[in-house]
Order: structure tokens, then sequence, then C-alpha cells
């Protein structure tokens, strides 16, 4: 089949869901290359911190509902809604809502080719 279709149904939340939730759907999509999550993230709720320099994976973040704050290599750049960021791998990152209400992020992430 040429296409693979998943809901957060699917797969387990990384978050509990008093913070919100984070459903990565990169092994229910049969994806290969390209990882895609979608985060949800009360106010005051954030991330673990985290990088990608071991995978080389690089990740871009973009906010659909609310505003986030993403702390890079120790930058707090705020997003809001229709805003995007790439981040490099090996960056240090973390996100944070540091809005007042419950944001919605799709965050895809890719290797380099080889």
């Amino acid at each position: 089949m040429g296409y693979k279709k998943s809901t957060p149904d699917d797969v387990d939340s990384l978050i509990p869901e008093e913070w919100g939730g984070m459903w990565m759907f990169r092994n229910s999509l049969e994806s290969e290359v390209v990882g895609l999550s979608v985060m949800e993230l009360e106010p005051g709720g954030k991330n673990k911190p985290h990088d990608h320099e071991s995978d080389g994976e690089e990740e871009v973040y973009c906010v659909v509902d609310g505003e986030v704050t993403i702390t890079v290599g120790g930058n707090a750049i705020t997003l809001g809604e229709n805003e995007a960021l790439r981040v490099d791998p090996g960056e240090h990152r973390q996100i944070e809502n540091t809005g007042d209400e419950r944001a919605r992020l799709v965050i895809a992430g890719a290797g380099r080719p080889a």
C-alpha cells in the first residue's frame, strides 16, 4: 500500500495528560525517514531538554495553537500561531508553554541524508 493513516488513538502519549500530550507517529505510520509528532502543552508545561547529536535528526517545530518558548542553546525563542523554527541536531533544546492557554505544535524530524 502506498499510504498509511494514523491518529493519536493509535499511539501512547509520551507526556502525562495533566501536562498535555505528545504523540509520535513515526512507527504507527511506518515512516522510514520522517518523524512526525503532535505535542500539546498546558500553560507551564514543558518537555524534557534534549538534543539529537547522536542520531543527526534536525527538527522543525510549528505552532498550530497558542504560544511556546523554545530554548535553543541558551537562547529563548518565542513562537506564536503559524510560526515555525528549525533546530540543528546538536543544539540542546526545550519547549515550554509560556502562554495562558493550551498550546499545540506539530513537530517534524528527519536525519541527514547519508
